[in-house]
């Protein structure tokens, strides 16, 4: 009987923990974009790297087995495995689509697809309700992010799931703020499970990207000719740093998420802040659904100062994360929405969705939640008072 293991577990130990050939504890790097073959009638398994290679594919096969599913596929960045994905469908097609997804998404669904005759609706996937009433003959995917980037927005992945295969369509889930570790979207019937890798999976800031995963083998064929007709594929060096973050991701979810539910409970108390989003709060919107559809909250929260003058001066007095583009790295990132996620979203549109302009999204890293309140504390004392000071001077 063959041994299960936890997923802790099966992060170090699968079938690439130690290369056959040579017992090296790490999968070998192989940089060959083309592969010799020995038999004139029949080639091996590799021939060109954009259709294969085995440091990739060491990857595809250890996020496959983590999501539960049959197919995995790496992409050179979050944004072409999404993209490559969209590619499933064809003119006239109607996709429906998370009101606050990420700014990329919306980008792609926007300018692109509309321009290959893609149809398309936000809606707030939270309301099933809507979901419904908005699903037209000509819908052929469901596209949900959950938590949503970047207010944490929580969707029933199940009962959308009943809605999609009652009209025939697809179900793509990105899985980036959660990852395999805390939701498993494959196991609730979800078709293409998403990530940007560059996040929580690889972990360190030093790679770019992405995972797609499918349960279907016909769908994961599908996939794989799109990927490779794309030729988005990611190279065997990045291959292995998403391989070697794997290894951790477990230890640093852990650590994280434990720090951005303290952090969000700070938070909610302090005066100066109006807003906080964060799934686990028993009183964001959701909660319920996200406890029963995953094993944690994650490790990024949302929350709203007054305006974007106190942003500023609180960004400024900020010293321990990097003020920066993305998330899910060892150190905190401090990101502005408004002026990088979601900076393709006209400003209307943004506050449509609650994306205000005192709208600041914090992905926790592994740094002392001591230091981190302290710095939080310190940050918005100064904010406060600076903005006091220059409104006293100004009369």
């Amino acid at each position: 009987m063959e041994q299960t293991y936890s997923f802790q577990t099966k992060l170090l130990h699968n079938r690439h923990k130690y290369d056959e050939g040579t017992g090296a504890v790490s999968v070998p790097v192989q940089h060959a974009s083309t592969f010799h073959q020995t038999s004139f009638d029949q080639f091996g398994d590799y021939d060109y790297s954009r259709s294969g290679n085995p440091t990739r594919q060491a990857l595809e096969e250890a996020i496959a087995e983590l999501e539960g599913g049959t197919r995995g596929f790496a992409f050179s960045s979050g944004m072409a495995a999404i993209s490559t994905a969209f590619l499933l469908l064809s003119q006239g097609d109607h996709v429906l689509i998370t009101e606050d997804v990420y700014g990329g998404t919306y980008r792609m669904i926007t300018t692109v697809l509309n321009r290959f005759g893609i149809e398309h609706t936000f809606v707030d996937m939270t309301n099933l309700h809507e979901v419904a009433s908005n699903i037209k003959e000509n819908t052929k995917l469901i596209y949900i992010e959950t938590p949503s980037n970047p207010l944490l927005k929580v969707t029933d992945i199940q009962g959308v799931v009943k809605l999609a295969k009652a009209h025939h369509c697809l179900t793509f889930v990105d899985n980036t703020f959660l990852t395999p570790a805390l939701q498993r979207p494959l196991d609730l019937g979800v078709d293409v499970v998403l990530h940007s890798a560059t996040k929580f999976l690889s972990g360190h800031s030093d790679v770019l990207a992405g995972l797609a995963v499918t349960k279907d083998e016909e769908l994961g064929k599908r996939l794989y000719q799109l990927q490779n007709s794309f030729g988005a594929v990611l190279g065997a060096h990045d291959s292995w740093l998403v391989l070697r973050g794997l290894k951790t991701l477990h230890v640093r979810l852990q650590q994280s998420s434990r720090t951005a539910q303290l952090l969000a409970e700070f938070l909610q108390e302090h005066e100066l802040v109006e807003k906080v989003y964060y799934p686990g709060l028993s009183d964001h919107p959701g909660h319920v659904v996200h406890s029963y559809q995953s094993s944690g909250s994650g490790a990024v929260l949302s929350f709203e100062l007054r305006n974007e003058e106190m942003v500023r001066q609180f960004v400024e007095q900020m010293k321990i994360p990097v003020f920066a583009v993305s998330l899910g790295a060892v150190e905190s990132i401090l990101s502005y929405p408004a002026k990088m996620s979601h900076a393709a979203m006209p400003r209307e549109e943004r506050m449509k969705r609650g994306i205000t302009d005192g709208l600041l999204r914090f992905s926790v890293g592994l740094e002392s939640f001591e230091d981190l309140i302290q710095d939080f504390q310190q940050a918005l004392e100064k904010a406060k008072a600076t903005i006091h000071l220059s409104r006293i001077n100004g009369l």
